[in-house]
């Protein structure tokens, strides 16, 4: 079924190279490509720096720019929801992967429901009780504000612990640094500390800080099996690891441009990744 007609696809992310996670993004999306590029489509990419500026000067050439179909990564809520309002004048298929900003029928979704993440991160905290507990939401943030999806996982590691009434014995605290301020980090922060939520990929960090000054006995949870993390998840320092599958999004964004323009196939707006949690003794260096 080769085509003669070509389907461009714009891809618009973050910059990748020294971030692994979209790293793997980029892999699925590139295989996606190959494997369908028989089909007539056709890849331009448009990557913006994680900051403000950066973001909206892609934005201008993403908008000028003609295409069939958009896969977005919508990192920065409040100037991501004005660009999809703007780029809804086009008229053309736009599918959201790692973040959801969208409540409406507009836009395809690939990627976790972040809300539920942070309920499952919550539910596994919870086990394994004894006392008091004092549970640290440790918030390693970019020189960005924080974004859509990093906050559904908070509300909703904090909405499981209000819907189980029983659990009184936890009492909660955050600390917020920025990646520039990683050497503020002190032990005072971690006295009385029983579990560790850290509610994005970072986990590694705070990992990394109790392993050097020798603090055993507090449990962490995080997201994404990046080599760094899942260092820390084989010495025992990291207890869970949240996987999104990143490559299956990048893959699976691109899989929904091609049926819906290629195939011409209603396919389904919003497809959640399963939530794989990750300990030392299932983890297999082949699921990515």
């Amino acid at each position: 079924m080769a085509l003669n007609k070509k389907f461009h696809f714009a891809v618009f992310l973050p910059k990748y190279e020294k971030l692994e996670y979209w790293r793997s993004q980029v892999e699925g999306i590139e295989k996606a490509a190959l494997e369908f590029s028989k089909f007539g489509i056709v890849l331009d990419y448009f990557f913006y720096d994680f900051n403000a500026a950066s973001f909206k000067e892609s934005v201008k050439k993403v908008l000028e720019f003609d295409c069939d179909g958009l896969l977005f990564a919508p990192i920065f809520y409040e100037d991501s929801v004005q660009f999809l309002n703007e780029y809804k004048k086009k008229n053309i298929p736009v599918v959201m992967i790692d973040s959801n900003i969208s409540n409406e029928d507009d836009h395809a979704y690939v990627g976790q429901d972040a809300f539920q993440s942070g309920y499952l991160a919550g539910r596994l905290i919870s086990f394994a009780v004894k006392n008091e507990r004092h549970v640290l939401i440790f918030k390693i943030t970019r020189e960005i504000e924080s974004t859509s999806v990093y906050l559904q996982r908070i509300d909703g590691f904090y909405s499981f612990f209000k819907g189980n009434e029983e659990l009184t014995n936890f009492k909660f605290s955050e600390v917020t640094i920025k990646d520039s301020g990683i050497d503020q980090m002190n032990l005072e922060m971690f006295s009385g500390i029983s579990s560790i939520f850290v509610p994005n990929s970072r986990a590694y960090i705070v990992a990394r800080f109790l392993e050097q000054n020798n603090i055993k006995g507090i449990r962490i949870i995080g997201y994404d099996l990046l080599n760094e993390n899942i260092e820390y998840l084989n010495k025992g320092v990291i207890d869970f690891l949240i996987n999104q599958r990143p490559e299956s999004q990048g893959y699976m964004g691109i899989n929904y441009l091609y049926k819906k323009l290629v195939l011409q196939e209603d396919a389904e707006r919003t497809h959640y990744i399963p939530l794989e949690i990750i300990l030392k003794e299932n983890y297999f260096p082949a699921r990515r």
